[in-house]
């Protein structure tokens, strides 16, 4: 099995278990090669609630610069203040398949977001 069927897999088991309402919607992260992008999602009504990544115009002129896990740091912290202006303060934390540990990518989303005040 290759790397991303693999990944897809888990994915789908993941999100058998994981779902957003409007109490504790779902916080997602996708993961490219430069770029890492977050949205927060209402499973229920199907909608996006919030979104953030390193091209958006409120992150992308401070991480130009930045390593990858500091750019996903940045963008953890700017979900997390932007859901706690909308008045989000508890999410589900969706991998979406990626491997999640305290020194990668998307754990350090997670730490960001949880720093700015999120609950997961």
């Amino acid at each position: 099995m290759k790397k991303e069927e693999q990944r897809l897999r888990r994915k789908v088991r993941i999100r058998g278990r994981v779902s957003g309402t409007a109490e504790r919607p779902r916080l997602t992260v996708f993961r490219s090669a430069k770029n890492i992008y977050v949205q927060v999602i209402d499973d229920a009504l199907g909608t996006t609630l919030a979104a953030v990544g390193t091209l958006s115009p409120s992150v992308r002129d401070s991480v130009k610069e930045d390593r990858k896990l500091d750019a996903a740091r940045k963008v953890g912290e700017a979900i997390g203040k932007l859901c706690l202006e909308k008045g989000i303060t508890k999410v589900v934390f969706d991998r979406n398949g990626y491997v999640y540990q305290a020194n990668n990518r998307v754990g350090v989303l997670a730490d960001g977001a949880r720093k700015a005040g999120l609950s997961f």
